[in-house]
């Protein structure tokens, strides 16, 4: 994406320096009347910095946690950021950080020089930078941006720790399955003279045997065209809502993925709205970080509600999306004006509720896998059993 380098005046004519990243021209103007500015000079910035793809959350954390730390001391911005750049270790990572350092060298704003990199650092992250520089509050930001990350990752670890066991089992079930149709079942064809002579279940599951090893070629092509039809159609925007509301709304596992996204929503909503952004940006950005069209979708109608005067916790509960319980501890918070306070609590409660909502979800999937394997289990000494007894007959 291009950046601009410009110079403007706001609404009380100071002149102001920035660069801002934006799709085309006409997207830059756009972008500064809606910052109240107008613009008396700019042009196209072009950047030949190596960058990555995105930051992971991990590496976010260690920043923000990283730049708390050194503002909160005393540290010049500059010089925090110099000590930031010096300490990656990633090349990719440190060419990034040293054209945000330069660009704050210059005389640009912190959240322009992140906003200039655009696909590497999230939305969040420059909204709650820029609403830290306007306050000067930039070191408390930093420091909820970095226990928002650390939340986040802890999150994502629960997840992977919490997989592992039913990705085993999975991978164990599907071992099973191939071994049992390409090598078991083969051999009691040398049971019988006759193959008219085998049991039905017998001769059923040789044929299956005898097809996955004569064409196995065809078997991973029909997998690859069902994994590409599945991957395209999630991304129609009509399959794609009806998919994300399975996810929240389906049976057993619905709730639980519910109170992960409740987790989620409150740990960002709180970081945002502590730091003094706008309720409606607030919302569009904590919604944005569920990665849910339909919750998305949902919350078009809230900011639409809260546009026109309607309370944030009346807006929620007729969304019915997240549990009634939050929607109340809302509602409390509004009528004690202690929002913010109120979110921030609520985030600690789920937080725990998350993660054991995610061992629970994964807890689900091991019966699953289980019974699998007990009935593969079962229908091979369901077709082996007869076999062996019919061999017995034929010796004697």
């Amino acid at each position: 994406m291009p950046s601009y380098a410009y110079t403007a005046k706001d609404a009380v004519g100071n002149i102001r320096k920035g660069v801002m990243a934006a799709e085309d021209e006409q997207e830059f103007l756009a972008k500064i009347r809606e910052k109240g500015m107008y613009v008396t000079e700019y042009k196209e910035r072009r950047t030949e910095v190596k960058t990555v793809k995105k930051f992971k959350t991990p590496e976010l954390a260690f920043a923000t946690r990283q730049m708390a730390a050194m503002l909160t001391s005393g540290l010049t911005l500059v010089k925090a950021l110099d000590i930031l750049c010096r300490e990656q270790e990633s090349e990719a990572a440190r060419n990034v950080w040293r054209d945000v350092y330069e660009s704050v060298q210059k005389g640009e704003s912190f959240s322009d020089a992140l906003e200039v990199h655009g696909s590497v650092f999230p939305t969040l992250m420059t909204s709650m930078v820029a609403a830290g520089e306007s306050s000067g509050s930039l070191d408390v930001i930093m420091q909820r941006l970095s226990d928002y990350y650390a939340n986040q990752n802890k999150i994502s670890n629960t997840i992977k720790s919490a997989m592992v066991y039913p990705i085993i089992l999975g991978v164990l079930t599907i071992a099973v399955v191939i071994g049992v149709f390409v090598f078991i079942m083969p051999t009691f064809e040398d049971l019988y003279d006759d193959p008219a002579d085998m049991p039905g279940l017998t001769r059923g599951m040789m044929n299956i045997g005898k097809f996955l090893v004569a064409r196995w070629y065809l078997v991973v092509g029909i997998i690859v065209v069902i994994a590409f039809v599945t991957i395209y159609a999630l991304k129609l925007p009509d399959v794609r809502v009806k998919w994300d509301r399975f996810i929240i709304k389906g049976p057993g596992f619905g709730k639980l993925v519910v109170k992960i996204y409740t987790a989620r929503f409150a740990q960002t909503m709180a970081s945002l709205y502590s730091s003094g952004l706008p309720m409606v940006e607030c919302l569009k950005r904590s919604a944005d970080t569920l990665s849910n069209s339909y919750i998305s979708m949902k919350f078009r109608d809230i900011v639409d509600e809260v546009k026109s005067g309607e309370t944030l916790s009346a807006s929620i509960q007729r969304a019915d999306i997240f549990d009634s319980m939050f929607c109340s501890i809302i509602y409390v918070g509004e009528e004690a004006g202690a929002l913010d306070d109120i979110l921030a609590k609520t985030a600690e409660y789920y937080d725990e509720e998350a993660d054991s909502a995610v061992k629970r979800l994964c807890s689900l999937l091991e019966p699953v896998m289980l019974i699998i394997m007990g009935i593969v289990i079962g229908l091979v000494c369901a077709a082996f059993f007869p076999a062996l007894y019919d061999s017995f007959d034929n010796i004697e």
